[in-house]
């Protein structure tokens, strides 16, 4: 696991402010990255903010997530391009789950199986889809 995104504060399945989100998060974007390298994402699967529309997969040890862009074809800009590069590396990086305003519950340590880039119907455009695994252990 990377030791450099492991905030040894947060537990699992517990809620967390957005002051204290932001000690590793540091952006209010969904997925924050440094030096082109993913540190950590945040979701609300959607329930707050349809254009993101982040769901489960097989279970709750998967996630499909959704890519950076509100509007029109996802580019492979600065954000996805960090998820990108770290598809297949052994990165595990925090989520957490806005369930209201300044209400986060922290997910666990998740790494990037896969990548895909795909056009939703719904949304009627091409959207960036990266396969989340849950980390053992975490």
């Amino acid at each position: 696991m990377d030791v450099e995104n492991a905030p040894p504060m947060f537990v699992k399945g517990e809620i967390y402010s957005w002051n204290e989100v932001s000690r590793i998060h540091r952006i209010r974007m969904g997925i924050y990255q440094k030096s082109g390298r993913v540190i950590s994402l945040l979701t609300d699967f959607g329930r707050i903010n349809p254009c993101y529309p982040d769901v489960h997969g097989n279970g709750a040890e998967t996630i499909i997530y959704t890519g950076n862009g509100r509007r029109g074809d996802q580019k492979l800009d600065l954000a996805n391009r960090a998820l990108l590069a770290a598809v297949g590396q052994d990165i595990a990086v925090p989520l957490f789950n806005k369930l209201a305003v300044g209400r986060w519950e922290f997910t666990g340590y998740w790494k990037v199986g896969d990548a895909k880039y795909v056009f939703d119907k719904n949304q009627k455009r091409m959207l960036w889809r990266f396969i989340l695994a849950r980390t053992t252990g975490c």
